[in-house]
């Protein structure tokens, strides 16, 4: 496993144990976990549009971890790779050169989860 991918394991891993641990101890992170579930529904803007948009915005302020999330929701929610690395894009032209740095990452993710994907194909 490269180095890149340990680290998102690690991310989904510390991402999953912090959920649990908040969801039954902060009232605060319950009613922000309400607040994001309200925010992705699909309204004028479908879910995917609205990952896409996040994670554009992941790309520009290098969040790693949100890259994470809204990569993989991205997926989820029918993005197919070319959406994804057009939000990639938006992000880098926001952030400017920072932004590519972000972007390498991102892309990771985004390699990561297809790899996953195509491994549960491959079973069936």
């Amino acid at each position: 496993m490269n180095t890149n991918n340990e680290a998102i394991q690690n991310i989904v891993t510390q991402r999953k144990k912090a959920h649990e641990f908040y969801r039954k101890n902060s009232k605060v992170y319950q009613a922000f976990v309400e607040m994001e579930q309200r925010t992705y529904q699909d309204g004028a803007l479908a879910k995917k549009h609205k990952e896409l948009i996040a994670t554009g915005i992941s790309v520009v302020i290098n969040c790693e971890s949100c890259m994470e999330w809204h990569i993989k929701q991205a997926i989820d929610s029918g993005a197919s790779q070319e959406e994804i690395i057009e939000a990639f894009e938006v992000g880098i032209e926001m952030s400017g050169g920072p932004g590519t740095v972000s972007a390498r990452f991102a892309m990771d993710v985004l390699y990561f989860y297809l790899h996953q994907e195509n491994e549960r194909t491959d079973l069936t």
